[in-house]
């Protein structure tokens, strides 16, 4: 099984006002090789940039992998790692407080893509010294730019 490295970032300016633009930024690495990717949206979300990020590199891969998911978003690498999803599910897709649980769709895309792939997540301090989220967050403005 190949092992992949995968960073990604997402980013929303006027996060919560209407108008918004947002955008996230993929790294791949497989064996030394390097692939990019990034993408803009209007009306979104930071947590929506965040959890696409994950579910578009996972879709970049195309046979069943061992990845290593480097994220600096809580709301994703929590998500999976501390089995809130696990809970949503058994739950009806309610949050501990009984509320909806936020961008389902999304999650169940997710879901699918995580019964494919060995996957780990692991949580990176954003804006900080990591040289690859650095870059996905400089794609993710990237994509957000292009679209002003």
């Amino acid at each position: 099984m190949k092992n992949i490295d995968i960073y990604t970032d997402g980013a929303c300016r006027g996060n919560g006002k209407p108008e918004n633009i947002g955008g996230y930024g993929i790294v791949l690495i497989y064996d030394g090789n390097i692939k990019e990717a990034y993408k803009s949206f209007v009306n979104t979300t930071n947590n929506i940039m965040e959890l696409l990020s994950v579910i578009e590199a996972l879709k970049m891969i195309k046979e069943p992998c061992a990845v290593n998911v480097f994220s600096d978003s809580a709301y994703v690498v929590n998500a999976v790692s501390q089995k809130w999803l696990n809970s949503w599910q058994k739950n009806g897709w309610r949050t501990s407080t009984k509320d909806p649980v936020k961008n389902k769709e999304l999650w169940l895309q997710l879901l699918d893509l995580l019964s494919i792939h060995k996957v780990e997540f692991i949580k990176v301090k954003g804006h900080s010294d990591n040289e690859w989220n650095n870059r996905c967050d400089q794609l993710a403005n990237m994509a957000m730019d292009e679209i002003l």
